[in-house]
């Protein structure tokens, strides 16, 4: 038998990544609140695992910034004014350039199908005052158009850097008022991705970022707090 006649192995995901995966989903759905301690071995109960895969993930997250080390534990870190201004500028350098990379392709309308679902879900959730499946709209409508980017580096990248914000995004998406910017943002891109136009598309998402970030600090009260209150936290 020569190398050239194996074929790969197909492996199930490690316990460690399921543990990970889980616990990354939890944080992204707003389910854990800023400086609330996460209990290795309660975690490690509700899972059905030892605390060991659990600790392995929660330090992962936290290398990753989306946990902090609080002593013995871990908890989700509560971003100052400065954080958000940090990682409100990475997303605006990365991605507009993910997104430009994609405009071409989604002139296709098959190839554009899970973009357009998405953002019909999101119309209908808002229409109907569901902030719970509006949030969930807005994630598929990114994921929608992460999964046309060939560059998979850039896409944990972005998803990465959006995740820090999802605790924030799942306490304010509960306002109408920053559900329309968000919804309006996302249908100019979508204009733009149908004409298959990259620059229009990289501004759009350039332009729906700002006013995010504006809608977010302004919902959460940090734009009022004391300069000292806007110091970074050493976590994220």
């Amino acid at each position: 038998m020569t190398a050239r006649s194996l074929k790969p192995v197909e492996r199930a995901v490690g316990l460690g990544e399921q543990v990970y995966i889980a616990l990354r989903a939890q944080l992204r759905n707003g389910a854990v609140q800023a400086g609330q301690p996460l209990q290795e071995v309660q975690l490690a109960e509700q899972l059905g695992v030892s605390r060991t895969p659990v600790r392995e993930a929660m330090a992962r997250l936290a290398s990753e910034g989306l946990l902090a080390a609080d002593r013995r534990s871990f908890t989700v870190p509560a971003l100052s004014l400065a954080d958000i201004d940090d990682i409100y500028e990475l997303r605006c350098l990365i991605e507009p350039a993910a997104l430009r990379r994609v405009a071409p392709l989604t002139v296709d309308g098959g190839v554009r199908a899970p973009i357009d679902a998405a953002l019909a879900d999101a119309v209908a959730a808002h229409r109907a005052g569901d902030a719970e499946a509006f949030g969930d709209a807005n994630l598929r409508y990114r994921a929608a158009w992460l999964a046309l980017v060939p560059n998979n580096r850039l896409v944990r990248m972005v998803e990465l850097y959006a995740d820090h914000m999802q605790h924030i995004r799942a306490l304010t998406l509960g306002r109408a008022s920053v559900r329309s910017i968000v919804l309006r943002g996302i249908e100019r891109i979508s204009a733009a991705l149908a004409a298959g136009d990259a620059g229009a598309a990289a501004a759009a998402l350039h332009d729906h970022l700002l006013q995010a970030r504006r809608a977010f600090v302004e919902a959460t009260g940090l734009d009022n707090k004391p300069a000292a209150a806007h110091k970074r936290s050493t976590t994220a």
